[in-house]
């Protein structure tokens, strides 16, 4: 049974890897951003309120993200595994997704840190080349989430749940990395 959670800074190649490796397992790769959209788009009651806060430009209260991690978890595609990227993104998330994964019997989570140093990230989303990617806001992109990740980071690693995977090296290289690293 495999339970991953990602992560990673942005560029890092959490989406790709995550996805690779889903189709790979047979399992849904669980990205917090798709359900938001999908529950907006399909005007489900989580969605209609997370609407309301994305047109008024504000961010989705965690306690709606939780919602719909949980909603999503429970549906039957996830009951034999999953992997979950952007989410938790903060240590309170991260308390709420333990004490969810108890409840629900869907324990035995395993942590993948995609390690990529900050040069790396910003030249890559610098070439990926998003309007709104400046060097200024990817560098402040970084410095939240190394604030906000970071201690999460810890947090697994106090658990003895984290592998550390070094995303600096060609796709390949890290789709087998991480192959090898939860095979074992």
């Amino acid at each position: 049974m495999t339970r991953l959670i990602f992560l990673g800074p942005p560029g890092a190649g959490k989406g790709t890897q995550a996805q690779t490796l889903a189709q790979h397992l047979h399992i849904p790769h669980i990205s917090t951003g798709e359900i938001l959209r999908q529950a907006m788009k399909e005007q489900t009651p989580l969605g209609i309120k997370a609407q309301s806060y994305v047109d008024s430009g504000e961010l989705v209260p965690d306690q709606l993200v939780q919602d719909l991690v949980q909603e999503r978890l429970e549906q039957p595609d996830a009951h034999s595994g999953w992997i979950l990227d952007g989410f938790p993104r903060k240590v309170t998330q991260a308390a709420f997704l333990e004490e969810l994964l108890e409840k629900t019997h869907q324990g035995g989570e395993q942590v993948v840190n995609l390690d990529v140093p900050d040069e790396v990230v910003v030249e890559r989303l610098l070439t990926r080349g998003r309007k709104d990617d400046t060097e200024e806001v990817i560098r402040r992109r970084l410095e939240v989430y190394r604030a906000e990740t970071a201690p999460l980071i810890d947090y697994y690693r106090d658990r003895q749940k984290l592998l550390m995977v070094n995303g600096n090296q060609s796709l390949e290289e890290v789709t087998t990395k991480l192959q090898n690293v939860i095979a074992s």
